[in-house]
């Protein structure tokens, strides 16, 4: 069966219609039938324009899908909704979690699924409302590898990239974490960027645009995730030279800046930081003298 039919031959329900749910279940509905359900009337009617079956409850959605994705709030709302779920859906359904929350939510929840042989799966999300309604987002789902390509199939139309994060529930949402981390990490270092540039004068939003277009060229941080460990690197790994490149480089470039923010006055702990860490991070610590 292809994904396409795969996707078709499983109902889905749709529940949480907010700024990212509402997108995604657009889509869906777009591409197969879909029940929805949300506390926000205004929110149902949307989706029942875009195509969509509107359910009167959670019962009533969970009797008439095989699939059920999950976009509410937080930990609790997932609980109570997850609960009112499962005396309704029959044995062999799936529940596809799409709200972060936490790994040991998920691993709880799948267990009380199990019971009454329901599969649920966390499935966060990555790429915001924009990735949501361009169909781009990326979902991490952590569980049961069997019902991996099942969910993958049905949710095809809003994730252009659909991985594997691990077979425990849970580990979809670790995988989302360690990204966030990096990505607010990120974040706080455009700060620090953004206030080296205006003490030496520069235009703020100027640095912006140069650093948008470079990262869409060059990857930003995640072009140096190319291994699978962080152990360190072996000389005579191929990937030995790539990042000794990498280090000496960075290692040169924070030199100045620091150098730079030192003259002016500003403080950039992010930047101390990195110039300790980075050669050690990257797997390439300096060798000391007589080291092998």
């Amino acid at each position: 069966m292809s994904g396409e039919d795969a996707a078709s031959a499983v109902r889905l329900g749709y529940v949480g219609l907010g700024n990212i749910g509402r997108p995604m279940a657009a889509r869906l509905a777009a591409a197969a039938p879909l029940t929805v359900f949300d506390v926000s009337a205004d929110a149902v009617a949307a989706l029942v324009d875009a195509g969509a079956t509107a359910a009167g409850s959670l019962a009533d959605l969970a009797a008439s899908s095989d699939l059920v994705c999950l976009c509410v709030r937080d930990d609790a709302q997932v609980t109570d909704v997850v609960a009112e779920l499962v005396p309704h859906l029959r044995p062999g359904s799936l529940i596809a979690v799409h709200s972060t929350i936490s790994p040991e939510t998920a691993a709880g929840q799948a267990a009380v699924c199990a019971q009454r042989d329901i599969t649920l799966l966390d499935a966060p999300i990555s790429g915001g409302a924009m990735g949501a309604q361009e169909g781009r987002l990326a979902i991490m789902i952590g569980g049961d590898h069997a019902a991996y390509p099942r969910v993958k199939a049905a949710l095809a139309p809003v994730g252009d990239l659909i991985v594997h994060a691990g077979p425990t529930a849970g580990d979809g949402t670790r995988m989302k974490l360690a990204r966030n981390l990096l990505h607010f990490i990120s974040f706080t270092a455009s700060t620090e960027a953004a206030r080296l540039a205006q003490a030496a004068g520069i235009d703020v939003a100027e640095l912006g645009r140069v650093v948008r277009h470079t990262d869409a060229v060059t990857g930003g941080a995640g072009a140096i995730m190319l291994r699978d460990t962080t152990a360190p690197i072996e000389p005579d790994d191929f990937w030995y030279g790539v990042f000794t490149h990498v280090r000496d480089l960075g290692e040169k470039d924070l030199t100045l800046a620091l150098s730079l923010a030192e003259s002016l006055g500003v403080d950039l702990p992010l930047g101390r930081l990195a110039l300790t860490d980075l050669a050690a991070g990257l797997g390439v610590p300096h060798r000391t003298e007589g080291e092998s």
